[in-house]
């Protein structure tokens, strides 16, 4: 879980009067983050650009090396346990034929 200095997090109505400030101190690298509290609840988190889009590439490089691990996964199943796709289409009930 990610933790938070009391000067990152900010209610909801106190980020609604001075949003171009806290905009500000995020941008400018003062915080890290902004943690927007609703009810004493951690609501949602202002990040910089950089900082989201960084975040965002780690995500997308995670999902590639899932789908390569797959991959390699499927590559060293043995022949006697793949499916025939015409087999499987015929079990649905479904044809590739326009």
């Amino acid at each position: 879980m990610v933790s938070y200095t009391q000067n990152e997090l900010v209610s909801a109505t106190e980020i609604s009067k001075q949003f171009g400030e806290y905009i500000s101190k995020v941008k400018d690298g003062l915080v890290e983050k902004i943690g927007v509290l609703k009810n004493n609840k951690l609501n949602a988190v202002i990040l910089s650009v950089e900082e989201y889009e960084r975040m965002s590439a780690a995500v997308d490089f995670l999902e590639d090396m899932q789908i390569c691990q797959e991959v390699k996964e499927r590559l060293n199943t043995p022949n006697n346990k793949l499916l025939n796709g015409e087999d499987v289409l015929k079990k649905h009930g479904l044809s590739l034929d326009v």
